[in-house]
């Protein structure tokens, strides 16, 4: 399901127990300086990452400080984030000038700890070609370094490398439980664009359709993803980033499934198997 940009007005875009991704939230919390947010979700334990700007975070009488240093946008730097517990509210208050926040939850029951991640400790991989038109970056914000300490909940930032290219490709899904084949993991996406009125195709294809549907994504769009194949192709000069939340029904790590016409590709796209392996 496409979701235009709105102004959300710091209102959930997916809230909790969504009809299609029902293990995900997403919000965007836009602040100016001095200005604060609570939330405390009750099943769904979230991570905060500061798409701009800096906030300091207080849970249960303890501040963790200056959390994001990005000014300009998504390309300006590298990110940082905040766990928070299921259960436990969390009280923002922006520190810069102002800030945008995304705020991703998956579903979970069990209290862990909080803990935040600073620019200097986000797992890094790149893969693909500009050969192949592959050619992206991933920053893992809460990906297999995190394995201990996080419930359902998977978090990373994924970047088209040089301009224009396909991402998710070969075409791959994870909508079923049949370990070791595949996982079942709701997704969702918030994509941006450099320069901003660049815009991208999100393909989506069930397993049992020859043919599948095609999305515009534009600068802000949300996606959500439940079921089906599902890779995005940027426009040529254009570069793409898009906020990625992945949360498993039956475990953390994710397994996908490689749509069978096309996974002989996996051999052909170097690093696929290392991009893999992270979303553990």
């Amino acid at each position: 399901m496409h979701i235009p940009p709105y102004e959300n007005n710091n209102k959930p875009i997916i809230d909790i127990e969504n009809n299609i991704i029902p293990n995900i939230y997403f919000n965007i919390i836009k602040l100016s300086k001095g200005e604060e947010f609570a939330i405390c979700l009750k099943g769904y334990e979230i991570c905060i990452v500061p798409a701009t700007g800096s906030i300091d975070v207080e849970i249960s009488n303890k501040t963790f400080k200056n959390i994001g240093n990005r000014k300009t946008d998504v390309w300006d730097g590298e990110p940082e984030c905040i766990y928070i517990p299921c259960n436990q509210e969390a009280k923002i208050k922006c520190v810069s000038r102002n800030c945008e926040l995304f705020i991703a939850g998956a579903k979970y029951d069990k209290i862990l700890e909080p803990f935040v991640i600073r620019s200097n400790e986000v797992d890094l991989v790149q893969y693909g070609s500009d050969e192949t038109k592959t050619h992206r970056k991933i920053k893992h914000l809460l990906g297999q370094k995190q394995g201990q300490k996080v419930g359902r909940l998977l978090v990373s930032e994924l970047f088209t490398v040089g301009a224009g290219g396909w991402s998710g490709f070969p075409s791959h899904k994870h909508d079923t439980d049949r370990l070791p084949l595949e996982t079942k993991h709701d997704e969702a996406y918030n994509f941006r664009f450099r320069p901003n009125h660049g815009s991208a195709l999100q393909l989506l294809q069930t397993e049992n359709k020859d043919q599948g549907k095609s999305f515009h994504i534009v600068n802000g769009s949300t996606f959500c993803i439940s079921n089906g194949y599902h890779p995005v192709c940027v426009l040529p000069g254009y570069e793409m980033y898009y906020f990625t939340i992945l949360a498993g029904y039956s475990q953390r790590p994710l397994v996908q499934f490689f749509q069978p016409v096309h996974e002989y590709q996996v051999d052909l796209i170097p690093g696929i198997k290392d991009m893999v392996a992270k979303f553990k």
